[in-house]
């Protein structure tokens, strides 16, 4: 058996909380058509993940085949390692109904309070390690929010509150109306960004290092583009691409992705391990989040988290490759 791979702890942000710099997400768990839709199959990837060092599981209560499915199996698969691992997971997604009332205002006090309940029984603990608002919610105050969440976290249900999918200006309310009311700030942001996904350099990432939060991306190997598993000419048939979503590999920038190939290569260096690097070269990242299905992809993941540096000029080379397009909002 090959010696397990040592993947570095990150901070997030300004915060106490420490991380695994390569993430899991698990949004694969209980999800019908995948290897871990099953409970064995949630635990391989479980036990892959732990022993590479792996330890940063990432999830939400809208995950699965059916709502909560992916906290399920987890909690069951890590009964009696519950310790070994920092748990995050989400509530409040405007696009999936979990039978909570009211069901408009999924941030609302009321709301947090029954979600948080389901999170902690479906995932076998007595506390959760990164609790984080999923979409933003236009029917509920964010003081109201973050004044439920303090609570939380008071009480010890909660550890750290964080917030996916806001924009600039959200990320900068929150940070202001928590200073003001002297309540539990959010530490981290989770967002969209890969090399082929960049908006988020536009005012995310710079709220993000204004107000001293840790940053999480997800896709962040673009449902496997940036793997180097596709080529233009051909796309694994058990991919989600190719079940799911066929455009994404089809309109793909491919002169771009065949010039990353040609720069990893000249290396001696995978895409994977490129496009890892890349990312946790940049500020405020705390922890890669990526998929998978397999142990394999797992191990591969845990890898490629110290097997390049980018230099950088190299940086700069990438950076050249795939540039942020033009803000289309942005006057002339």
């Amino acid at each position: 058996m090959s010696e397990a791979v040592e993947v570095p702890l990150r901070r997030v942000g300004e915060s106490g909380l420490t991380v695994s710099a390569i993430g899991l997400g698990c949004n694969n768990f209980g999800r019908t058509g995948t290897r871990s839709e099953s409970l064995d199959g949630t635990r391989a990837v479980l036990d892959a993940a732990i022993d590479s060092g792996v330890t940063f599981l990432d999830t939400a209560d809208m995950y699965g085949k059916d709502p909560g499915l992916s906290e399920t199996l987890m909690g069951e698969a890590l009964v009696g390692r519950r310790d070994r691992v920092t748990i995050a997971t989400k509530f409040g997604h405007f696009g999936r109904d979990m039978g909570y009332p009211p069901s408009g205002a999924k941030a609302s006090r009321g709301y947090v309070r029954r979600a948080v309940e389901g999170s902690l029984t479906r995932l076998r603990t007595e506390w959760i390690d990164l609790y984080q608002l999923h979409t933003p919610d236009p029917h509920t105050p964010i003081d109201e929010t973050l004044s439920v969440l303090g609570d939380l976290v008071r009480e010890g249900k909660v550890r750290y509150v964080g917030h996916s999918n806001l924009s600039g200006w959200q990320i900068a309310e929150a940070h202001y109306v928590a200073a003001a009311r002297h309540e539990v700030p959010f530490i981290s942001a989770q967002n969209h960004y890969s090399l082929l996904a960049r908006a988020a350099e536009r005012e995310v990432l710079p709220a993000v290092s204004r107000f001293g939060l840790g940053f999480f991306p997800f896709f962040p190997l673009h449902n496997g583009l940036l793997t180097g598993k596709f080529t233009r000419e051909h796309a694994p048939e058990d991919s989600r691409i190719s079940r799911q979503r066929p455009h994404v590999w089809q309109d793909a920038p491919w002169d771009a992705l065949d010039a990353y190939r040609a720069f990893c290569d000249s290396r001696g260096i995978t895409m994977l391990q490129a496009t890892y690097g890349w990312l946790l070269a940049q500020p405020s990242i705390s922890s890669v989040i990526a998929g998978a299905t397999s142990a394999d992809q797992v191990r591969a993941n845990a890898a490629a988290a110290t097997a390049w540096t980018p230099t950088s000029e190299e940086l700069s080379e990438i950076d050249a490759l795939f540039p942020l397009p033009e803000d289309p909002g942005a006057k002339v």
